[in-house]
């Protein structure tokens, strides 16, 4: 049985082989009852859809203002890469580097290679570099953090409401969306896509 249909449990170690289940079935560990993987609802055409839809939210979030303040009369608007750039300027640049990678970078990284492996397979072939493709998905699944900037952006609207008029942009409520869209792509079982370009490379519709 080749490695890839082994799976073992990150709790307890315990090795196991894995089965095929049905959408929305969830394998969990025999001994200390961890979840081991899934087998989305989520078919082909619903995860291209959702990488697309993620991928139109993911510019609108870029390109318009996440909040816009308004004290005695002093106007400014302020998008994610103008705060990425304006925590640079201010002297703080690993803060500034970490939030470009995490924030931007990070998931334009993973919508970009989704919509490259699922093109392809949608095509019925097996795109050319997508064992490469699959590993850096792998990589970048633990570092998908807009939740936490999401949460970051939330607390700071919070404490500068006392002293200025903060008026909410279209920005962040795309980034709100974006934030759950990012979560339910980077919670799909990647062996899902192996499987499939499995049946892919054997001829089999998908």
């Amino acid at each position: 049985m080749a490695l890839d249909r082994w799976v073992v449990c990150e709790q307890c170690d315990a090795v196991y082989a894995r089965r095929a289940l049905q959408p929305g079935e969830v394998a969990d560990c025999a001994r200390c009852g961890h979840h081991l993987y899934r087998r989305h609802r989520f078919d082909l055409e619903i995860l291209l859809a959702l990488t697309l839809a993620t991928a139109i939210v993911f510019v609108l979030a870029n390109i318009y203002p996440v909040v816009a303040l308004n004290a005695q009369g002093a106007y400014n608007a302020a998008t994610i890469w103008g705060a990425v750039v304006a925590t640079w300027e201010s002297g703080v640049a690993p803060v500034a580097f970490l939030s470009a990678l995490l924030v931007f970078f990070f998931p334009l990284s993973q919508i970009c290679l989704f919509a490259y492996v699922l093109l392809g397979l949608r095509r019925g072939k097996r795109p050319a570099e997508f064992s490469q493709a699959m590993q850096a998905l792998s990589l970048m699944q633990p570092w998908s953090m807009a939740e936490v900037f999401m949460l970051g952006i939330l607390v700071a609207i919070v404490k500068l409401h006392g002293v200025m008029t903060v008026i909410p942009g279209i920005g962040l409520w795309s980034f709100a969306v974006l934030t759950l869209l990012l979560a339910a792509l980077t919670s799909y079982d990647l062996q899902d896509l192996w499987d499939i370009a499995e049946r892919v490379d054997q001829g089999e519709s998908v």
